[in-house]
């Protein structure tokens, strides 16, 4: 924690992302401000959690903290602008959707978008910062719901399992079914399966 200085001020929001790497589906991002006087016990980065444990804490998270907000940028966008730029956007689109504006927002990772408010980026901040973590845990839990979807949509990619991220049975299957409309079409894996890799 010494590299970090937590601001002090009453409201602080933290922001996370979740699926920068997948090749499918939207980036999904959350800003969460919590309620320091309905503590949540076993916040942590959501990578570390069970899904059992992450679902159990997103609904106490919606439930008890002052205000919440998902935000996301689609396949095109990200196509459009980049995954960095989408992210960012998404990022300005969960702050933008508090019912509560933040006087401090913290953000995971090296880059802050351009927001109203002062930001500070926090390099492993969902480990960190509790408002991150439940950030983290909302953006993994809404992402992870929206690959379920699309696995009852295209039972045959298997999303369910490595939810969209490049593992050798999503490749498999991108060759075998070709690439679906929620593709990121810029990612270098569907260019080739389009063969307009350059």
């Amino acid at each position: 924690m010494t590299d970090f200085v937590r601001p002090e001020v009453r409201l602080v929001c933290g922001v996370d992302e979740v699926g920068r790497g997948p090749l499918i589906g939207a980036v999904v991002t959350a800003a969460v401000i919590l309620d320091p006087s309905q503590p949540i016990a076993g916040l942590a980065d959501s990578k570390k959690l069970s899904e059992k444990k992450r679902q159990s804490l997103a609904a106490e998270i919606r439930q008890k903290a002052l205000c919440w907000a998902l935000g996301r940028a689609e396949p095109a966008e990200i196509d459009q602008l980049n995954i960095l730029h989408a992210t960012l956007l998404a990022m300005q689109r969960a702050v933008a959707g508090l019912s509560v504006q933040p006087e401090w927002v913290l953000i995971d990772g090296n880059r802050c978008p351009h927001l109203p408010v002062p930001a500070t980026a926090v390099v492993k901040g969902d480990s960190k910062v509790a408002e991150i973590s439940a950030a983290s845990i909302l953006a993994k839990v809404a992402r992870d719901e929206e690959m379920h979807a699309l696995h009852h949509r295209y039972p045959q990619f298997g999303f369910d399992r490595h939810k969209g991220y490049p593992t050798a049975d999503h490749l498999l299957a991108i060759q075998q079914f070709g690439v679906l409309p929620e593709h990121r079409r810029s990612f270098k894996p569907v260019l080739q399966q389009l063969g307009t890799a350059r």
